[in-house]
């Protein structure tokens, strides 16, 4: 191996040594945010004992009698319930100081849990799905999440801090009504309605005889939504790379986003028509049908070792009409992320799936997803789906693929002609005659140099399709295969508790494919003369480098994913070994070389030897000029 070759392995090597141990230190940022959550919780804690400073001094008379409640309580009991502000409206100091009630709302898909502190979600269990624990799975837990409207009567009215009252007679099997009552007759009040067999539920906020309350000014009220989404998948790495903070503007192509395993924060003025807190496989969405007026967005990913994957907050502002009767529409989803189930809903709920970039996404789109749910009808093992679906593919591409496997058979052919010619040619600087007189070869027995990277890249495109769909398709999710429990996940043979290489387990799937690249590419190397010091390098790294990466990169992976590039390299090596077999003869393209080299008729020049020829005089005449200037 020459000394190009050396510096080039090693350089390899220190880029993935340097990709491993970047990984390592974002696991441990993670596990120190841990420690800033608590230190902003103590600094949150103290910025709201200033404003309670702040509120005593302006208000001393009311601030008296929260202390006379204080001490009257103290005297009667051992142990004191935190005291609620105080307000100048009866009725809130009551609301703020109640019990709260819980509400559950049952449909087939959905077990909604609303609590009277606050008018809002407590929990939502989505039936039908547990964790990889095989627990109950809740997108949002008990005391996790906080849904609140700010409204301006006169003062800023948090409805999270008080108790609304429920209102039974109002109430039905899928509807809940609760209201938080002023002593000057108005109310604010929040109905929820689950609709049959959906993952839908509606809300409607109403300022019910508030016009006198709500200054004329003031011509919105703020939503805050933030809620700590559980793990509910094996692999973590996976979970957080595929979980993210979506947010839509009206009439966009698609969401943007943020997250995908990092940190993120965003902010914007414009129009907003829903947002979704989206895991891995399930995303709560919340839907303003006259759109949110503004928007700012955050997402943390909490450490590996803890239960919960990621904090979302959203701030939003949505705009009111002043009256007596104020209405103001919600619609959130809760449930998985199915592409034909989010796409029902019309709103676009479905591009929160990623499933590439326009070309790559129309091909998932129409022609993956389809035959995906159509093979489902008829198959229950996905794993047999794949295999068929990667039959299918490699039918689909066969003639692109044809003239790179019969493009790669004539090359093979031609390995004596390229060993005589690299004997010919040893020297770095006689590169360019070399170069030429291979293109003569190869236009003498008709075979074209772009034969065989030309439709490997029209592959290309679904190649990365499939790498996309995998990951992301639910319907994968906890379905085993043979030794995978999981295809949705990595299928782990081996496993250990310390992080090496950024690794802690092997993937038995992922070892498979790279082994089959391993040998797929030993194969194809038969078709390089083993004198070209260029050649062997490219040859060192697609024989080895490659298999290495990719199993890395596919360890934490999808399994199913694993699967599939395993049968696309076994399907590959067999079209290869046919074609090479039966269907092109080296004695052929032999033959052909030796009948033009018997006519002695000089080939027809291609445009890319015109090119090289055009190059190589340019060299000359650069080097002449460098002679006459010595």
């Amino acid at each position: 191996m020459d000394k190009k070759s050396i510096i080039g392995f090693v350089l390899i090597f220190l880029i993935m040594m340097g990709f491993f141990g970047y990984q390592s230190r974002q696991v441990k940022k993670q596990q120190e945010y841990q420690a800033q959550l608590d230190s902003i919780a103590a600094a949150e804690a103290y910025a709201q004992w200033q404003q309670d400073s702040i509120w005593r001094a302006e208000h001393p008379e009311a601030a008296a009698a929260a202390d006379a409640a204080v001490a009257a309580n103290t005297a009667s009991s051992a142990t004191m319930a935190p005291v609620a502000p105080v307000y100048s409206d009866s009725l809130l100091n009551s609301a703020a100081r109640a019990d709260a009630q819980l509400v559950t709302l049952e449909n087939s898909k959905l077990e909604v849990v609303f609590t009277t502190r606050g008018g809002q979600p407590y929990s939502v269990r989505v039936k039908d799905y547990l964790t990889y624990g095989k627990e109950p799975l809740y997108l949002l837990q008990a005391d996790q999440s906080q849904l609140g409207f700010v409204v301006y009567a006169p003062t800023a009215v948090d409805t999270r801090k008080f108790t609304f009252q429920y209102v039974a007679e109002a109430s039905t099997d899928s509807t809940v009504v609760m209201r938080l009552p002023f002593a000057t007759g108005g109310y604010i009040e929040q109905k929820y309605t689950l609709v049959q067999d959906s993952y839908s539920v509606n809300e409607t906020v109403s300022l019910v005889g508030m016009g006198d309350l709500i200054p004329r000014n003031v011509g919105s009220m703020d939503v805050d939504f933030d809620a700590v989404i559980p793990r509910m998948e094996k692999g973590y790495k996976n979970e957080t790379q595929y979980s993210r903070l979506n947010y839509y503007f009206p009439d966009d192509n698609k969401p943007a986003s943020i997250g995908n395993g990092r940190r993120g924060e965003k902010r914007f003025n414009n129009n907003i028509e829903w947002f979704a807190f989206q895991q891995q496989f399930f995303s709560a969405i919340m839907r303003a049908p006259k759109n949110f007026s503004y928007g700012e967005f955050s997402i943390d990913f909490l450490p590996k070792g803890d239960k919960d994957l990621m904090h979302c907050q959203a701030a939003l502002r949505a705009d009111i009409t002043p009256g007596d009767n104020i209405q103001v529409p919600f619609e959130f989803y809760f449930g998985p992320n199915d592409y034909k189930g989010l796409k029902a809903y019309g709103h676009a709920y479905e591009k929160v799936i990623p499933l590439g970039g326009k070309v790559i996404g129309v091909f998932t789109k129409y022609v993956i997803i389809p035959l995906f749910d159509w093979l489902s009808k008829f198959i229950s093992s996905y794993g047999i789906i794949i295999l068929l679906m990667t039959i299918f593919i490699k039918i689909v591409v066969l003639p692109f693929a044809y003239k790179s496997y019969s493009s790669s058979a004539k090359m093979q052919a031609l390995k004596p002609y390229m060993e005589k010619i690299n004997a010919k040619y040893p020297k770095q600087e006689d590169a360019m005659k070399k170069q030429q007189e291979t293109m003569a070869l190869y236009k003498k027995a008709g075979v074209s140099p772009m034969g065989g990277c030309l439709p490997m890249l029209l592959q290309m495109p679904i190649l990365w399709a499939m790498f996309r769909f995998f990951p992301a398709s639910i319907q994968l999710r906890q379905q085993p295969f043979l030794w995978a429990e999981d295809l949705s996940a990595y299928d782990d043979i081996i496993h250990w508790g310390t992080s090496i290489l950024g690794m802690d387990h092997i993937s038995l799937f992922a070892l498979l494919m790279a082994v089959s690249m391993f040998f797929y590419s030993k194969i194809m190397q038969q078709q390089t003369a083993g004198n070209d010091p260029n050649a062997k390098m490219m040859q060192a790294m697609s024989l080895y480098m490659m298999p290495i990466m990719m199993f890395f990169i596919c360890n934490n992976l999808s399994s199913g994913l694993s699967y599939y590039y395993l049968l696309s390299n076994l399907i590959t090596m067999v079209e290869t070994w046919v074609i090479r077999k039966w269907i092109i003869n080296p004695q052929d393209v032999i033959a052909k070389v030796e009948a033009a080299d018997k006519e002695n008729k000089p080939a027809p020049k291609s445009k890319w030897q015109q090119r090289l020829e055009e190059a190589q005089k340019m060299q000359r005449e650069m080097e002449k000029q460098r002679g006459k200037k010595r």
